[in-house]
């Protein structure tokens, strides 16, 4: 086992932000990215901005859910202010332009997953994505924007034959709602659950978005250069792990998260990373040691995941950064782009980052056992 959340070798990583959009954000109740449901299209845009530049250019405004969290793409630029790590942006579908330099895969904006087809073109979009990914230098990382992306992830799991629930932007999860919402879309592509086991293309034509097939193809490319690949966030990279892996492609793959998302009833990431053969990393960035009302949305189930904040802090960590002061950087950029907010915004907690793993207290490992009999190899920050 290895104390270094994501896989690397001597070459530095690509951070690969794939963003985009699906008319499925648009059904009333299924996501939080935004507080303004109008500007909703904007988000992922926005969000890759953010990550490139700091500070929204063509957007509109910093997302902010209707509650007050602000988008994950700000600790994501936070770490690359620290880290340094290379962004390279897809055009996974975007519907609103965005200022950051992209790499184009062919995407559309995807329908809504209740039409019998809402990605037509998802075999190109992998094709193209995947030449991407095997032209890229190094281990590879990949984060994803797309609101209502857990519901299309739902939706691709169910076709694949998963059983793996799924997070959301919301601090109470519309489970109830995405489940409908998917057994609407296998109705309307005339399709049982599981009847895609082993066709992942097709899957994501039929009940996905353009993003996870963006993803998808990126990670294949990768894994054909025998590149490290992590993907960074929550259970839609679950999805793409899925699909991955319906493929026929046994590459090693990290999932690296954050706290939020393993601390959510609704998706058991860890059986679902365990499943798929994949190596998981929880990232705690300890914002519950902040008084700071904006970040506090984070431990109260907002915002759990998004724009590959989950390895972004798992890069950071590999780095030697520590998270008081990725804390630190947060609040910093927070209060540049949103304004200052009530109470002590220092870091706080002590400086030392030492890992703790599953089942264990002490900071020693666990020795739980995958389904092929080799350990596991979880790490989980603490956020200190």
């Amino acid at each position: 086992m290895t104390d270094s959340p994501v896989a690397t070798d001597s070459t530095d990583p690509t951070f690969a932000l794939v963003v985009g959009t699906t008319e499925t954000a648009a059904i009333d109740g299924i996501s939080a990215a935004g507080a303004n449901p109008a500007l909703l299209d904007h988000t992922p845009s926005a969000d890759a901005e953010l990550v490139a530049y700091g500070t929204p250019v063509y957007a509109p405004t910093v997302p902010v859910s209707p509650g007050g969290c602000p988008t994950p793409a700000l600790v994501t630029r936070a770490v690359r202010e620290l880290v340094g790590f290379d962004l390279l942006v897809v055009d996974g579908g975007l519907s609103a332009p965005s200022a950051a330099p992209t790499v184009e895969v062919g995407a559309t904006p995807g329908s809504d997953i209740r039409e019998p087809t809402p990605v037509p073109d998802a075999a190109e979009i992998v094709d193209r994505a995947r030449r991407v990914g095997r032209a890229a230098d190094g281990p590879l990382v990949v984060g994803e924007s797309v609101p209502g992306g857990t519901t299309t992830a739902l939706g691709v799991l169910t076709a694949l034959g998963e059983p793996f629930g799924v997070s959301s932007s919301l601090p109470t999860n519309p489970l109830e709602l995405k489940r409908r919402v998917v057994e609407e879309a296998l109705t309307a592509s005339d399709l049982d659950a599981g009847s895609l086991a082993g066709s992942p293309v097709e899957a994501v034509a039929r009940m996905g978005d353009p993003v996870l097939a963006t993803v998808m193809g990126l990670v294949v490319g990768a894994a054909a250069r025998d590149a490290p690949v992590t993907l960074a966030g929550g259970t839609q990279m679950v999805a793409a792990a899925a699909l991955v892996r319906h493929a026929g492609v046994d590459h090693p793959l990290t999932l690296a998260t954050t706290s939020f998302v393993d601390g959510d009833d609704s998706v058991d990431v860890r059986a679902a990373a365990e499943a798929l053969d994949c190596r998981l990393s929880v990232t705690d960035p300890g914002f519950d040691r902040l008084d700071h009302a904006g970040l506090a949305h984070y431990s109260d189930g907002v915002g759990k995941e998004g724009a590959g904040m989950g390895g972004a802090l798992a890069l950071a960590r590999t780095a030697g950064v520590e998270m008081a002061s990725v804390r630190d950087r947060v609040v910093a950029r927070y209060e540049r782009e949103i304004g200052p907010v009530a109470g002590d915004a220092a870091g706080g907690g002590p400086a030392d980052d030492e890992p703790t793993r599953e089942g264990s207290t002490d900071g020693e490992p666990a020795d739980d056992e995958t389904a092929d009999g080799e350990a596991t190899d979880e790490v989980r920050t603490d956020g200190r």
